[in-house]
């Protein structure tokens, strides 16, 4: 059996793609200034991660106008839908294997043996 680790996305592996592709997945479309401000990072911070998202086919970003204000829109592909709940269901393994090793270790440690 292989470990879980495997199945980890080295681009989801950066905080804040991790964070930007968690909050789309909970919606099916975000505006740019919200994520900017729920993640708490730079116009220019969010841009950069987007785009490195957006070439990895994770992201679609859509860009229009409300009144004469330009606005942009980001929202999961299916791609990024799937790589995120794969890498979500991998660290959920990771925490679980590492919290089964670690009680399990508890357990037959000598100070717990009386």
């Amino acid at each position: 059996m292989s470990h879980p680790r495997h199945e980890l996305d080295d681009l989801l592996g950066h905080p804040v793609r991790f964070s930007i592709v968690a909050m789309l997945a909970a919606a099916s479309m975000a505006e740019f200034g919200f994520v900017r401000d729920q993640v708490e990072v730079s116009d220019s911070m969010l841009s950069k991660q987007v785009t490195a998202l957006e070439q990895a086919g994770y992201v679609k970003v859509r860009k229009g106008f409300i009144g004469r204000r330009g606005r942009t829109w980001l929202s999961l592909t299916a791609e990024g839908r799937r790589t995120f709940e794969r890498h979500l269901s991998a660290l959920r393994s990771i925490a679980g294997v590492e919290a089964r090793r670690d009680a399990t270790e508890v357990e037959n440690s000598p100070a717990t043996s009386v």
